[in-house]
């Protein structure tokens, strides 16, 4: 972590000669989420129209995926938009948080989903139904093909963005669950075993539900002001103690602004009672490179550090 003093933030000025194309890459992608969000969403259902006609819970689950993913890439696209509009005075943090509220509404919304689906395929396996299968086999490859396509679409950006990587694997891995329900047909048509295709249904739910869990609980901790799970706490309390020979550290408060940044507030016990203005910049940057830390609001209080008893933690 700590290898890249601040060079993502120089790189970002010197994309920017040319010809007045500041915002290049961020246009592109726009296009790329566009276009990955509409062909998804309409094919997503399309998908959950035909499962319903072929009887198949196996094409739900799938279309039941796609829809986890859509919203992941909606929210990962308003997000990119949002953390760009300026703070406000009454919003002086910007919108960031929005950004918690989505996932958090995204994670509901799945697991709701996931329920109806998991219940529809238990259903099914109790009293098991002729399932189309060409019908399932025929949307599923389309499936393949658009999850594909789309997934293409951010393979470029993959390497340097932590979002666009999340919508390119999350489009990968639909491409392949669809493939898995491709192959669910085939095997169906042959062998006439109609329960296979609640059973893979469960299983793709379980998928989604383990995928869903992650982001259920970053966000709730996120609303709940929880240190951010990115953030190493004990690193952060052990560099402000020792800071230029200070002894002390409390009401030391770290919380998350959106799915990304995090801000820290802390009293700071030191000897001397005062940072001078660079010792200041450098607690920031150091929060900032180290922690990933992007508002740090510090309040230093002079102390005797004797009887301090911190030689341990």
């Amino acid at each position: 972590m700590g290898h890249h003093h601040g060079h993502d933030h120089q790189d970002n000025h010197h994309h920017h000669h040319g010809h007045g194309h500041h915002h290049h890459a961020p246009d592109n992608f726009n296009r790329a989420f566009a276009i990955a969000v509409l062909a998804n969403l309409a094919f997503t259902g399309i998908e959950a129209f035909y499962a319903i006609m072929a009887h198949s819970m196996s094409l739900l689950a799938d279309a039941g995926h796609n829809l986890g993913d859509v919203l992941g890439l909606l929210m990962a696209w308003i997000a990119s938009w949002l953390l760009t509009i300026k703070p406000s005075r009454k919003f002086s943090y910007g919108y960031k948080r929005t950004t918690i509220l989505a996932a958090l509404g995204n994670a509901i919304l799945l697991i709701l989903a996931s329920a109806i689906i998991l219940r529809e395929s238990i259903e099914k396996l109790m009293h098991p139904a002729a399932v189309h299968e060409p019908t399932v086999m025929i949307v599923a490859a389309i499936g393949i093909f658009v999850n594909g396509a789309t997934a293409m679409l951010f393979a470029r950006g993959s390497k340097d963005d932590i979002n666009i990587k999340g919508a390119f694997m999350h489009l990968a891995a639909d491409a392949l669950i669809s493939v898995g329900v491709v192959i669910t047909g085939a095997v169906i048509l042959w062998t006439g075993w109609y329960a296979l295709d609640p059973i893979v249904g469960i299983a793709i739910v379980v998928a989604i539900v383990i995928g869903t869990w992650g982001l259920l609980r970053d966000s709730v901790n996120l609303i709940m002001d929880a240190v951010p799970h990115w953030v190493d706490a004990k690193g952060v309390k052990a560099y402000l103690e020792n800071f230029n020979g200070g002894c002390d550290v409390h009401d030391l408060h770290i919380w998350g602004l959106s799915t990304k940044g995090a801000a820290l507030t802390a009293h700071v016990v030191h000897p001397k009672g005062t940072f001078s203005d660079a010792q200041y910049a450098e607690i920031n940057e150091h929060l900032e490179h180290h922690f990933k830390i992007d508002h740090a609001t510090i309040q230093v209080e002079m102390g005797a550090c004797e009887h301090v008893d911190c030689g341990d933690h």
